[in-house]
C-alpha cells in the first residue's frame, strides 16, 4: 500500500473511531428537544415601560436571575434560560408538562411589601369616591376585594426576607398551609421597630398590588420572624414560599410565546421520526446498492459513515461547548434524513462521472481518477449553496428551526467528506488490492437527444400559470393563510380514549362564547383533536371537556400560544431569511461561473420552486408556518443544487465544444446531466414520501412541501433555469 493511501485510511480509521466515542451511547451524548422529550418553551417579555431609566438598564438580566433560581429550586434539569433581543427571556423547561404551575412560577412578580392601615372609616370612605388623602394608598383585599386604606411609605419590604417556608397553621383546628417568614439583620430590626411602634395598629400584607391579609399588632415582634397566612392551598403556599425566597421580580412579565409538549406526544414522535428514518434510510441504500451495484455498495458505506459523523460532530460539540445545548429535535431528525437524500446526490455525481469516462475508453483506476476531479466542482458548489440557506435559517430561525439548520449544516459538511474522500478512499483500496476489474451499473437513461430548448416558451406559460394562482389564493386568503407562528393565536391538541366528534365540541365551545374556532380531527386518529383559537382558551377547554365528558379520559399532547408581537417578529425573521438567501446564492453563482446571468437565472428558478411550493400548499388547504418556512428555503437550496450541476456541465462544455453555439451546449449539457437530475431527485424523494407518510402529522405539511418543491426544482432546472441563460447570452 502507497504511503498517501495509507495516510488516507489512518485519517478516515481516526475519524471513525473518534464519531463512535462521541456518538454512543446516543442518550447520553445527545439532549432530545423538547418536542421529542416534552416539556416547554416560552419566551417571556419583560415589561420595562414603567420603570425608571436607571433601574431599566439591568431588568432583564435581574429577572433572569430570579428565575433561574426559581426554576433550579423546582428540580427542573438541562434548562435554558438566556435573553433574547432587548426585553425578552427564552425559558425551555424539558420534561414540565404542569404548564399552570410553571406559568404561575414564572409570571408572579412576588413583590411583598407591608404597610401600616388607616382605620379611620371617613378617610377610607373619601378614598373610595375617588378622593385618595395624601399620603395614602388604595388597595382592595385579595379574597373579597374590599377596599383598604394604606400608609405611604412602606413600613417594611420583602426584599429583606432572608428565608420563605410552607409549615401548617395549627391554631385554627384546621391545619391550613402558611408561609413562614424570616428577615435578615437589617429586616430584624425594622420588623421590630414598626411593630413595637404600632401595637394595636393593623399591618397589611401586600403581594403583587393585592392585600393578602392585615392582622392586628398585639405585641412587639423582637424574633425577627413573621408569617402570611390566608385561604391557601398546598400548592399555591408552596409556590409563593418559591417565590419569595428567590426575590422578586424587577418588572411584570407576560408570555409571548409558548409550546408545551405533553410526554405523549413527545414518545410518539420519536417512534414516528425512527420509522420515517428507518424506511428513508433503508430505501436510499437498496436503490444506491441496486442500481451501481459495486459502486452503489461503496456509496452505501459512505453514506453510513456520513450518519454517523453527524450524530458524532452533535456529541462532540455537547462536549466542547456544554452551554450550546445541542439538542436534537424532531425538525433536526428531518434534517437528518433529508441530509441522507441529497447526499445521495454526491455520490450519483460521481458514479455518473466514473460511467462517462469508462464509456470513452479509460481504463479503470484512471476513469475513478479523472471521475472524482470532475465531480469535484459541482459537488463543491451545490453544497455551499445549500449551506447559505442553512445559514439563514439558523441565523432567523426559533427554537427546533435552529436544530435543522444545525443538523442540515452538520450533514452538508460530512457527505463532503465522505463522498470526495471517504469513497475515493475505498475505490483506491479496491483497485489497490485488485478486488475489482470492473463497474457494471444499470443505466436507464441512456445518452438522450431530447431539444429542452424548444419547449421553452410553453414552460414559462405554465410557469406563469401556476405561480399566477397560487400567489392570488394567498394574497385572497389573507391573514387566514398563516398558521399561528405568525399570525398569533392558540393550538391546543388533545387525545381522548375514545372518539370525538368535531361538531359536538363546536357547540360546548359555542356555549363558553368561544368564537373564529377552527376544529381539525385527524382521520387516521379520531381520538386525537385540534382546536385553533385566536387567544388562550386552554383552561376554559379543559375544564369544559372535565364537566361535558367526565368519562372520556383525555391527554394533553401539545399546547402552542404566540403573541402577535412574537407572530409579527416571526413573519418578519422568515421574510428576511429568505431574502438573504436568495441574495447569498445569487451572488455565489454568480462569482463562480463569471456571469451575472447565470446566478441571476438560477436565483429566478429557485423563486419560481418556492412560489410554487407555496402556492400549491394554499390550495390544498395548508396554513403556513414556520416548519413551511424551513421547507421553503430547504427547497431554494436544494434547487440551486440541481441547476448549478447543469450550469457546472454547460461551463465545461464551453470550453470543449467550441464549434457548438449556446443552444446546442446547454440543449448537451441537460442531457447529459438527465440521469443524475432524475436519480437525485428519485433517491430524495424516497427520504421524503418517507418523512410524509411516516413522520408524524407534526412533519406532514413540511414534507409535502418538500416533495411539490423537489419535483417543481427539477421542472425548473432543464426548463426554466437553462433557456434563460441562453435568452439573455443572445441578448448580450
Amino acid at each position: 500500500m502507497n504511503k498517501n493511501l495509507r495516510n488516507r485510511v489512518l485519517i478516515i480509521t481516526g475519524v471513525l473511531l473518534a464519531a463512535l466515542y462521541f456518538a454512543f451511547p446516543i442518550q447520553k451524548r445527545i439532549n432530545l428537544g423538547l418536542d421529542l422529550k416534552g416539556g416547554m418553551h416560552l419566551v417571556i417579555q419583560v415589561e420595562t415601560e414603567k420603570m425608571e431609566k436607571d433601574a431599566k438598564v439591568d431588568a432583564v438580566e435581574r429577572a433572569i436571575e430570579i428565575l433561574r433560581n426559581r426554576i433550579d429550586a423546582m428540580g427542573v434539569g438541562e434548562t435554558i434560560i438566556q435573553r433574547q433581543g432587548e426585553k425578552q427571556i427564552l425559558i425551555q423547561l424539558p420534561g414540565v408538562t404542569d404548564r399552570e404551575t410553571a406559568l404561575r412560577m414564572i409570571g408572579q412578580v412576588a413583590q411583598l411589601d407591608f404597610y401600616l392601615v388607616e382605620d379611620n372609616p371617613s378617610q377610607l370612605q373619601a378614598a373610595v369616591g375617588g378622593n385618595v388623602p395624601e399620603g395614602h394608598l388604595l388597595k382592595y383585599t385579595k379574597n373579597d376585594q374590599s377596599p383598604i386604606l394604606l400608609k405611604t411609605p412602606v413600613a417594611l419590604k420583602g426584599e429583606l426576607i432572608s428565608d420563605a417556608r410552607v409549615d401548617v397553621n395549627t391554631t385554627t383546628g384546621f391545619g391550613e398551609p402558611r408561609i413562614s417568614l424570616k428577615f435578615n439583620a437589617e429586616g430584624a430590626k425594622i420588623f421590630a421597630d414598626v411593630t413595637r411602634s404600632h401595637v394595636h395598629e393593623r399591618l397589611a400584607i401586600v403581594l403583587d398590588d393585592q392585600v393578602l391579609s392585615a392582622p392586628n399588632i398585639n405585641e412587639p415582634i423582637l424574633s425577627g420572624r413573621g408569617e402570611i397566612s390566608g385561604q391557601f392551598t398546598f400548592d399555591e403556599a408552596s409556590l409563593l414560599a418559591l417565590s419569595l425566597r428567590s426575590g422578586s421580580l424587577p418588572a411584570p412579565m407576560h408570555v409571548e410565546e409558548e409550546r408545551t409538549i405533553g410526554p405523549l406526544l413527545g414518545s410518539d414522535s420519536i417512534k414516528a421520526g425512527i420509522n420515517a428514518a428507518m424506511a428513508g434510510g433503508l430505501a436510499v441504500f437498496l436503490f444506491m446498492m441496486v442500481y451501481y451495484l459495486t459502486a452503489g455498495v461503496i456509496s452505501d458505506i459512505a453514506l453510513a459513515f456520513n450518519l454517523l459523523l453527524i450524530f458524532g460532530i452533535m456529541g462532540l460539540l455537547n462536549v466542547l461547548m456544554p452551554e450550546s445545548q445541542m439538542t436534537l429535535t424532531l425538525p433536526g431528525i428531518a434534517g437528518i434524513i433529508l441530509t441522507l437524500g441529497m447526499a445521495v446526490d454526491s455520490n450519483v455525481i460521481i458514479n455518473e462521472r466514473i460511467r462517462e469516462e469508462l464509456h470513452n475508453g479509460r481504463p479503470l483506476s484512471a476513469a475513478v481518477a479523472n471521475g472524482f476531479n470532475k465531480a469535484f466542482s459541482a459537488i463543491f458548489d451545490s453544497n455551499f449553496t445549500t449551506l447559505i440557506a442553512a445559514f439563514m435559517l439558523f441565523q432567523f430561525g426559533s427554537g427546533p428551526i435552529k436544530g435543522f439548520a444545525v443538523t442540515l449544516a452538520i450533514g452538508l459538511i460530512t457527505s463532503m467528506f465522505t463522498a470526495i474522500f471517504v469513497t475515493q478512499t475505498l475505490f483506491l483500496l479496491l483497485l489497490e488490492f485488485n478486488w475489482i476489474k470492473s463497474l457494471p451499473m444499470l443505466q436507464f437513461f441512456p445518452n438522450t437527444k431530447i431539444d429542452f430548448i424548444s419547449k421553452r416558451y410553453f414552460c414559462y406559460f405554465l410557469s406563469i400559470i401556476l405561480v399566477g394562482w397560487g400567489m392570488f389564493a394567498f394574497f385572497q386568503k389573507g391573514t387566514a393563510a398563516y398558521g399561528i407562528d405568525f399570525a398569533g393565536g392558540q393550538i391546543q391538541e388533545y387525545q381522548f380514549s375514545r372518539p370525538v366528534d368535531s361538531t359536538t365540541i363546536r357547540e360546548y365551545l359555542k356555549e363558553e362564547n368561544i368564537h373564529d374556532v377552527i376544529i381539525q380531527t385527524i382521520k387516521e386518529h379520531p381520538e386525537n383533536i385540534i382546536i385553533r383559537t385566536p387567544s388562550d382558551t386552554f383552561k376554559t377547554v379543559e375544564n369544559l371537556f372535565k364537566t361535558k365528558m367526565p368519562d372520556n379520559h383525555f391527554e394533553i399532547l401539545r399546547i402552542e400560544n404566540v403573541g402577535p408581537i412574537v407572530g409579527k417578529a416571526l413573519r418578519e425573521a422568515a421574510l428576511l431569511a429568505m431574502v438573504c438567501a436568495l441574495i447569498g446564492i445569487m451572488i455565489y453563482v454568480t462569482f463562480r461561473f463569471k456571469h451575472f446571468e447565470f446566478g441571476a437565472a438560477g436565483v429566478i428558478a429557485l423563486l419560481h420552486d418556492v412560489v410554487v411550493a407555496l402556492g400549491c400548499i394554499i390550495l390544498l388547504g395548508r396554513q403556513v408556518d414556520l416548519l413551511v418556512i424551513t421547507a421553503l428555503l430547504t427547497i431554494a437550496g436544494y434547487s440551486i443544487n440541481d441547476t448549478i450541476v447543469i450550469y457546472d456541465r454547460v461551463r465545461e462544455n464551453m470550453s470543449k465544444e467550441r464549434r457548438l453555439s449556446l443552444r446546442e451546449i446547454v440543449n448537451l449539457s441537460v442531457n447529459q446531466t438527465l440521469g443524475r437530475t432524475i436519480l437525485t431527485t428519485a433517491a430524495t424523494m424516497l427520504v421524503v414520501v418517507a418523512l410524509y407518510f411516516l413522520g408524524g402529522e407534526v412533519l406532514n405539511t413540511f414534507a409535502l412541501t418538500l416533495l411539490i418543491g423537489f419535483i417543481s426544482g427539477t421542472y425548473s432546472t432543464i426548463y426554466i433555469a437553462s433557456p434563460l441563460v441562453l435568452a439573455w447570452e443572445k441578448k448580450k
